[in-house]
């Protein structure tokens, strides 16, 4: 490349302008990233990727469905206390990833990556992700111990039809969301 008298090489110039761009999408993705993990402390209902009021990534009983499948005053009573008991602690336990995610972005910013501190990161999350997952399991079985096996037919009925039309909306949304 020639350079005109007087003017600097121009790769010289574009290399400040790309540590620029880098260091903004970096910064970027990290605020981002932050302002979606905010999304996470909203109480449950007002997630904006969930739907009424659930536990956290995980399958609801609502009183609709208890309605549906024909569920007594008493049982209704019974399985809002187990949710509710169940999605206080997850809920709890999210605040903790929250923690978590922020170390790793920290981490990810940082001017040299610790691969082996990311990595011990990644292994907290997915213990904590594996408590929070076995305390949403306990809570389904101890709300459906309270439901008739015909009440759990229907309401696993229902379950299924609620996951299919999920499914689909999301491919849906996937579909619409792909260049074509």
């Amino acid at each position: 490349m020639t350079t005109r008298p007087g003017l600097p090489e121009r790769r010289h110039l574009l290399r400040p302008l790309v540590q620029a761009f880098l260091t903004l999408a970096l910064s970027a993705t990290v605020v981002s990233t932050a302002q979606a993990q905010g999304a996470m402390g909203r109480p449950p209902g007002e997630h904006p990727h969930r739907m009424g009021r659930g536990m956290e990534g995980g399958p609801m009983i609502n009183d609709r469905m208890l309605d549906a499948v024909g569920a007594s005053a008493e049982q209704k009573t019974r399985v809002r206390e187990i949710m509710s008991v169940a999605r206080d602690e997850i809920r709890k336990a999210r605040e903790g990833d929250r923690g978590l995610h922020q170390q790793m972005m920290v981490l990810l910013a940082a001017p040299k990556i610790d691969p082996a501190a990311a990595e011990a990161l990644r292994q907290k999350l997915m213990a904590s992700h594996d408590v929070t997952s076995k305390r949403r399991m306990q809570a389904m079985l101890d709300a459906a111990a309270v439901l008739s096996p015909e009440q759990r037919q229907k309401l696993a009925e229902r379950l299924k039809t609620r996951h299919d039309m999920m499914e689909r909306r999301q491919r849906e949304r996937q579909a619409t969301e792909r260049p074509s």
